[in-house]
């Protein structure tokens, strides 16, 4: 038998990897290199954050429908295309700034009086610029999941899937750990050397890499059966559910019907993929985007300097270490235990809620070290990963493989829109909590410590809640099956 499926995973594991880089260009260099130029408030990131979070949830709809009309092939061209551009156009931001206010260069925007009328004008145009760029981020990334779930399915049986999608899934940890290394040190080069302010060639340089990989997937990925590099032994092991399963006929002849959007609606097995989406990818996308502006607000470390990597570094290694076994766990219950799909995977993901709750100690363990907050995040993070690879999974699980980008595209959307609550509330509960000081306080913290423990108390209970409204919502195994 051969094993390209295997390769289909590396590429998709690559994808990801960039994906969650470019995602983290900003996040690295914002606190530290792009406010100080711009007069940013937490309240000005939290704002763009929030806006690429509710564009992409937009753009999650119609990718997954766009990807399942166009096809794999060109619809993943298409989405890393764009967002590819869409990170490198970030760093002519600066220069446009300059130009629309008139100053003769971005030192003379930096030597402006903070909380001034021109800084307030300089951080207002500044902030719709980078959320334009975002905006084409967004759009392209928004394709990712749903094109790579979409391959999965098509490569992998259901008893695989939940492993390989934790594979490709952990491109998004790795993403995370390659970007604190790399991303601020690029931004510290350049601008030593006088190039900008060094952040603009760290988006074009990571942003560049997207269309590396567009090369490698036009001569690497086919359908299985279309593909001179899949056997039919492989073929046959691909297929074997079709074979195992009472309903294959059914199914088989329903894999070529498209489910209308509106319909997907109808399914109880749709709103339990949305809730599972809404209520926890917010909760990533907060460390995603805060953990570096976390360790420097509260502990004084930049994410330039050497502790800076070190801390989001050890974080990400976690999150990476451990979230791959979160696809194995669910095939050990199938196989051993005899589970059928969903039931090993809706355990597996019980397993996994409780990862994140100790996010709820991370605040007070920093009195401690500030490595503990550092190793508690990476806990929660490898928990929401394992939980995420699961999740996608229960897609293919009960769905037509025709409808597979449809539906992930939708849980994708709610995921989005549950992010915007979060990176919105966060930013403005931060500057809020810091202009009040000692008068803000939350469960012994004063100040913006206090708006930090609150935001880690909804993350860590997130995903008990979404499991037990999932639970609910499809308590038992049921294939949707097109008439």
């Amino acid at each position: 038998m051969t094993n390209w499926r295997w390769w289909m995973v590396v590429l998709l594991f690559v994808a990801t990897t960039v994906n969650y880089m470019d995602r983290q260009v900003l996040s690295l260099t914002w606190k530290d290199f792009i406010a100080p130029e711009f007069h940013w408030t937490d309240a000005d990131y939290g704002l763009i954050t929030a806006v690429f979070s509710i564009v992409y949830a937009v753009c999650m709809l119609f990718a997954g429908k766009f990807v399942d009309w166009m096809g794999t092939r060109k619809g993943y061209l298409w989405s890393i295309g764009i967002w590819s551009t869409g990170a490198c156009l970030h760093a002519i931001c600066g220069w446009l700034t300059v130009h629309i206010e008139g100053y003769e260069s971005a030192a003379a925007m930096t030597a402006v009086e903070a909380g001034s009328a021109a800084a307030l004008a300089i951080a207002s145009t500044s902030v719709w610029l980078f959320i334009a760029a975002r905006c084409i981020l967004a759009l392209g990334e928004a394709g990712n999941f749903p094109a790579a779930i979409k391959v999965t399915a098509e490569y992998f049986p259901k008893k695989d899937r939940a492993f390989a999608t934790s594979i490709f899934n952990s491109g998004a940890s790795i993403g995370a750990l390659i970007a604190p290394a790399t991303i601020p040190v690029l931004a510290q080069f350049f601008k030593d050397r006088g190039v900008g302010g060094g952040w603009e060639m760290a988006f074009i340089i990571i942003g560049a890499l997207g269309y590396i990989w567009m090369a490698f997937w036009v001569f690497m990925y086919n359908k299985p059966e279309k593909s001179k590099h899949v056997n039919q032994a492989e073929l046959d092991y691909i297929h074997q559910d079709e074979k195992a399963e009472p309903e294959a006929a059914t199914r088989q002849n329903a894999e070529q019907k498209s489910i209308p959007l509106w319909k997907c609606f109808t399914y109880r097995q749709t709103w339990s993929f949305i809730v599972g989406k809404f209520f926890t990818d917010g909760v990533w996308w907060f460390y995603l985007f805060w953990a570096p502006a976390y360790f420097s607000d509260q502990y004084g470390y930049a994410s330039s300097s050497g502790m800076g990597v070190a801390l989001i570094t050890t974080l990400y290694a976690i999150v990476t270490v451990l979230s791959i076994f979160g696809g194995y766990l669910p095939r050990l219950f199938v196989e051993k235990k005899g589970m059928n799909p969903y039931a090993g995977r809706m355990l597996a993901m019980l397993i996994f809620a409780f990862l994140p709750l100790p996010a709820l100690f991370a605040q007070s363990a920093g009195a401690m070290s500030v490595w503990w907050p550092a190793i508690i995040i990476g806990l929660a993070g490898a928990g929401h990963q394992a939980w995420s690879a699961n999740l996608f999974s229960t897609i293919g699980d009960m769905f037509p493989k025709s409808a597979i980008s449809t539906i992930t595209g939708i849980g994708g959307m709610a995921g989005g829109i549950g992010s915007f609550f979060i990176q919105l509330g966060a930013g403005r509960l931060f500057d809020y909590s810091a202009r009040m000081g000692d008068t803000f306080r939350f469960l012994g913290f004063e100040g913006k410590a206090a708006g930090y423990m609150i935001v880690f108390c909804c993350c860590a209970v997130a995903y008990i809640v979404a499991w037990m409204i999932m639970k609910a919502l499809v308590p038992k195994y049921k294939v949707i099956e097109m008439k």
